[in-house]
C-alpha cells in the first residue's frame, strides 16, 4: 500500500484503488466464507452470504462510479457520462437489491444472519481499507 505524508497526498485515483480493493476484498472472504458455511449450515445459507456480499459488493461499485463521476466534474477536466445515466444505474441497481433481497429471502432456506453477514461484508471491508489508511497517515 502507498504511503501518505497527510491527507492531501490522497488523490482520486488513491480513492479509486481503495475502493477496488474493498471489493476485492470482499471477494476474497466470501471465496473462503462460502465453502465454510455451505458444509456448516447448508447450501440455503451459503447462497443467502453470496446474495447479500453480491448486493454489498455492487454496492461498492456502483458508489465508486458514482464518486468518480462526481470528481471528474469537480475537476472539470475530464470527459464523464451524463451524471442521469449514472444515477438512473444507481436507482436500477437499488430497485434490483430490493427485489433480490425479496426474493432469495421467500425461495432459500437459509439462515437470515448469513444474509446479513454478506450485507455488512462490504462495510468490514470498507472499514479494513480505512484502517490501512489511518495507519498510513499516522506511521
Amino acid at each position: 500500500m502507498k504511503t501518505f505524508k497527510t491527507m492531501s497526498d490522497y488523490t482520486d485515483d488513491d480513492f479509486k484503488e481503495t475502493m477496488r480493493s474493498a471489493i476485492k476484498l470482499e471477494l476474497i472472504l466470501c471465496l473462503v466464507a462460502i465453502p465454510a458455511l455451505w458444509w456448516k449450515l447448508g447450501w440455503g445459507s451459503a447462497a443467502l452470504l453470496a446474495v447479500g456480499a453480491l448486493i454489498s459488493g455492487s454496492g461498492l461499485w456502483e458508489w465508486l462510479r458514482l464518486m468518480s463521476a462526481v470528481m471528474v466534474r469537480m475537476d472539470a477536466g475530464g470527459e464523464t457520462k451524463p451524471m442521469a445515466l449514472i444515477l438512473i444505474g444507481f436507482f436500477l441497481r437499488l430497485g434490483l437489491a430490493v427485489v433480490l433481497l425479496y426474493v432469495s429471502l421467500k425461495l432459500l432456506n437459509g439462515s437470515v444472519f448469513a444474509l446479513a453477514a454478506g450485507l455488512g461484508l462490504g462495510v468490514f471491508c470498507l472499514t479494513i481499507q480505512a484502517i490501512r489508511l489511518m495507519k498510513a497517515w499516522t506511521v
